[in-house]
């Protein structure tokens, strides 16, 4: 495990307006999710020893990345005794922002982690919600994983070279896709990187990384930006040409070259962290710190990173302060850029 005191510093470089009926509907969202799973959240949130109880909240239906890191933080916990009782409830809604509403209200109340990541910062920037980072205490960035710039197998562009070029010739005639909100950042990157005007290229929005595969199998996009862990089947299977993976450094078992190594600085990470309630005292911090460190630790998370195809990366104290600070204006830029 590698805490970047050196690494984040080396490495991170890097709106539709909010409105009343937005936040009203929000509101309403939340109130939906259920009375159980809401008192769940109030009920382990009163007072008990952090090594007592424990809720994790995943913001997001189950089955997706952040489900994923929640339910494999609980089985480590669960495993080592780190906890003698954690749950995971899933909070979902506008990009994750509704159980960040949610939490940030939980002033002082240390029975509570919510799993959020680069998806959620951009949904606070997206959507200019209500609840922002900075309303709760973000403890560690614990994983990442990296997008992979794809196009179909018999597609005509061999290389990042090529697919850019014509892109850039003719920004409109390259449609691409992406399994959400993150991957469209990524496009943009990209097409800042090679000097095309993010605003004059085509992007189709998929719902998840499946369908955003299936568009390109059946031709409605050329090209996509999608998560490694999403396309490595296809691209193991021979349907999809991988052309370069989004990294700025090349990765240890991803035999992909990096947008970086072909001159192309493209290097946004869909990074996963662990905050808690604002309101907390030094102490509290510190022990919710330590239990994260503990857990990723632990056999089990080590085993969910092969399984997830996760990339290790752990960043705590001032020195994640600085990291999401930057990530932040990095994406602020990114949508101004999509003129939004």
């Amino acid at each position: 495990m590698t805490h970047s005191a050196t690494d984040s510093a080396a490495r991170p470089r890097r709106r539709a307006r909010a409105t009343a009926a937005r936040i009203i509907g929000g509101a309403v969202a939340a109130a939906a999710i259920g009375v159980a799973g809401v008192g769940s959240v109030t009920s382990a949130a009163t007072g008990q020893e952090i090594s007592a109880s424990m809720t994790i909240i995943a913001p997001a239906a189950a089955g997706g990345g952040w489900d994923g890191v929640a339910r494999e933080l609980q089985q480590a916990q669960k495993a080592n005794g780190l906890v003698n009782n954690v749950q995971v409830v899933n909070m979902p809604g506008a990009g994750g922002t509704i159980a960040l509403g949610n939490v940030s209200v939980l002033d002082g109340q240390p029975g509570n982690m919510l799993v959020g990541g680069t998806g959620l910062l951009a949904a606070t920037i997206q959507f200019d919600s209500a609840a922002k980072l900075g309303d709760v205490t973000p403890l560690a960035v614990v994983v990442e994983e990296y997008d992979v710039i794809v196009v179909p197998a018999d597609s005509p562009y061999e290389t990042l070279d090529d697919l850019v070029n014509a892109w850039r010739e003719d920004p409109r005639s390259i449609p691409w896709t992406g399994g959400g909100s993150f991957d469209q950042l990524v496009v943009t990157d990209l097409a800042l990187a090679a000097g095309i005007d993010p605003m004059e290229t085509t992007y189709i929005s998929s719902d998840g990384g499946g369908e955003a595969i299936q568009a390109l199998l059946n031709g409605t996009a050329k090209a996509a930006a999608g998560g490694y862990p999403d396309n490595i089947d296809q691209i193991e299977a021979g349907r999809l040409r991988a052309l370069a993976l989004v990294s700025e450094e090349p990765i240890d078992g991803i035999d992909i070259p990096t947008g970086a190594e072909q001159g192309y600085d493209i290097s946004l990470s869909n990074w996963r962290m662990l905050a808690a309630p604002s309101g907390l005292s030094d102490e509290d911090v510190d022990a919710l710190t330590d239990l994260v460190l503990d857990s990723v630790a632990t056999p089990q998370w080590q085993d969910a990173i092969e399984r997830y195809r996760w990339t290790e990366r752990v960043i705590t104290g001032g020195e994640l302060e600085a990291f999401l600070a930057d990530e932040e204006q990095r994406i602020i830029n990114l949508y101004e850029e999509m003129g939004l």
